[in-house]
């Protein structure tokens, strides 16, 4: 090819294709500088961006299994106070009992102890009929078995068995509603202390259960939340940019872009030399 020619600039050509490299990359790094990410969509590196796609959606479905833990954790919450005022109850009852087992006392005496027993007795029932969170009530007869999720596929779960403190309940056997309890006798009364001591043991043992279920929410939930950081972090790790030498790297190709715009400007003026071989 001619050194020289209207037609073809071969270095001018050349110039624009180096300052065409030079203004992809300047845009590319304008691009990470504004988002933070050298990896913003499946055309700057399709694997990565798949891997950290997946990471991503495992991570947000952890919101979920955080949520249900939390949900978890507040209902068993809830079970544990009146759980808790049960077992009191019970241990107020006990002394109604004992003291209208005293042989000393009068009918009328026996009788008023009777009533409180009885008032204390329908506040318990009050306390389980009320220990509802969200709709679910652990604690009454037939109540729910918690179950929450424990991972991001929903494959796994951890449950806590409901534990029925209701009258009438296996845990509360002997402290019925009927209308005397021990207003007859010392002896009724001896009776019902031995009932109530049961019925507090039994407590006892079925909220040990749901508080030991409640330490493995926490535990998990806390679990889950370090998982989800370092999912976020490992998603950085993959996708985020380095804007320390982004910003390095955007200045040195501000510089090579005005190189080449006056690099072409050059190239574009050698033909003009044509024109002194006219004169």
């Amino acid at each position: 090819m001619a050194l020289y020619s209207v037609n073809t600039n071969r270095n001018a050509m050349i110039a624009l294709q180096n300052l065409n490299v030079t203004g992809a990359e300047l845009g590319q790094t304008q691009m990470r500088i504004s988002t933070g990410r050298k990896v913003d969509s499946a055309k700057d590196n399709g694997s990565t961006w798949a891997i950290a796609q997946s990471m991503r959606g495992t991570s947000t479905s952890l919101n979920a299994v955080k949520d249900s833990l939390q949900r978890g954790q507040s209902t068993l919450d809830v079970a544990l106070a009146a759980g808790s005022a049960v077992s009191d109850l019970l241990v107020q009852m006990k002394e109604k009992a004992l003291a209208a087992s005293d042989t000393t006392l009068d009918t009328t005496g026996r009788s008023a102890l009777n009533e409180d027993f009885k008032a204390l007795r329908d506040q318990l029932a009050k306390t389980v009929a009320n220990a509802d969170f969200n709709g679910t009530n652990m604690i009454k007869t037939g109540g729910a078995t918690l179950a929450a999720l424990a991972n991001a596929a929903g494959t796994s779960k951890i449950t806590v068995a409901a534990q029925s403190l209701g009258l009438g309940s296996a845990n509360l056997t002997g402290i019925g509603s009927t209308a005397s309890l021990f207003a007859a006798s010392a002896g009724t009364a001896q009776a019902m202390i031995a009932t109530v001591n049961t019925a507090i043991g039994k407590v006892s043992t079925a909220l040990a259960k749901m508080g030991t279920g409640s330490k493995a929410l926490d535990l998990h939930l806390a679990f889950i939340m370090k998982l989800q950081d370092t999912l976020d972090n490992g998603v950085g790790n993959l996708v985020d940019a380095d804007l320390a030498k982004e910003s390095a790297k955007l200045q040195s190709l501000q510089t090579k872009q005005q190189l080449g715009v006056q690099g072409l400007s050059i190239a574009n003026q050698s033909t003009s030399a044509l024109l002194g071989l006219f004169r």
